[in-house]
Parts: C-alpha cells; structure tokens; sequence
C-alpha cells in the first residue's frame, strides 16, 4: 500500500502544477483552489509513504512521477515542444525512478 500511496501523491503533484498552470497566475479562483486542494493531497499521500518508505527513496520518486507527468502534460494538453536531445533525459529519468524502485 506505501508503493500506491507514493504513486497518487506523485500523480497530485501532476495535477497541483497542471492547476496552477490553468490559475493562469492565481488569477482563476477555480483553479487555484484546485491547486491548493491538489498540494494538500500530495503532500498527505507523500506523509503517508514515508511513513514506511525513506525519505531517500520516496522524495525521488515523488518528484519523478511529478517531472514525468508535467512533461506529458505539457506535450499533450498545452502543446510543449520539446528538443529531441530532452527525450534522452526524459527517458535517464524514467530508468532512475524505475532503478530506484527495484533496487530499493
């Protein structure tokens, strides 16, 4: 359950930063709030995984699902461009997270 736990946080913190993008610099209450609501509920799920996870292990990953995910965000929904060279890094990203995972 800890493993899902830090997974739902990462994926609020995907949301939070997607919402704050939408806030449009807090400007739209809606989306602030969505925003704040969506730090709330990362930060919690992330307490709760490093509750038996260390913090050496949990904040990585954390912020890799959020790094991950905002970039798909961005490409899908707002229409980033990204340099070929960043999918290199993009995917040194995914094999740290997944490396951490199995090695943890």
């Amino acid at each position: 359950m800890t493993w899902i736990y830090l997974v739902i946080a990462g994926i609020f913190e995907v949301v939070w930063a997607t919402m704050m993008k939408l806030s449009n610099g807090f400007s739209h209450l809606g989306y602030a709030a969505a925003t704040v609501v969506g730090m709330i509920l990362s930060f919690g799920f992330l307490a709760l995984a490093t509750k038996h996870l260390p913090l050496s292990i949990a904040y990585p990953i954390w912020t890799g699902i959020g790094a991950v995910g905002a970039i798909i965000v961005g490409l899908v929904f707002f229409k980033d461009t990204i340099a070929p060279i960043t999918w290199v890094f993009i995917a040194m990203l995914v094999i740290g997270i997944i490396g951490i995972k199995v090695t943890s």
